[in-house]
């Protein structure tokens, strides 16, 4: 029974933050990143073929950066090795925690 309280507790704060992020984390995803990254995150757009924009549902690629490495991502935008940019910066659209709550977003899309 105490186990059963302690997951029901877990759930309403999982379905809080959800609620408290989540819409705001789609609707900065669909404002800012699926232009490139596809609605669904897989970067099959004219724009993500033209940037070589990165399969966000591929989990490999999920796997090889961290969490605080895409949001530095997001803040500072990301340049090719010809210094050209790949991705804006986002640091004047999304603050701190809007980054972050858009990369657990993110984290949602691997398949």
């Amino acid at each position: 029974m105490k186990n059963m309280i302690l997951l029901g507790v877990a759930c309403a704060a999982l379905l809080g933050a959800s609620r408290v992020y989540g819409a705001e984390a789609t609707e900065n995803y669909a404002k800012y990143c699926a232009s490139c990254h596809g609605k669904d995150g897989a970067g099959h757009t004219k724009a993500g073929r033209m940037v070589k924009a990165k399969d966000l549902t591929d989990s490999a690629y999920q796997k090889s950066f961290t969490d605080d490495a895409a949001v530095k991502s997001l803040t500072d935008g990301l340049k090719d090795a010809d210094g050209n940019t790949k991705m804006k910066p986002f640091s004047d659209k999304l603050s701190p925690d809007e980054a972050k709550a858009l990369i657990a977003y993110v984290r949602t899309l691997a398949k």
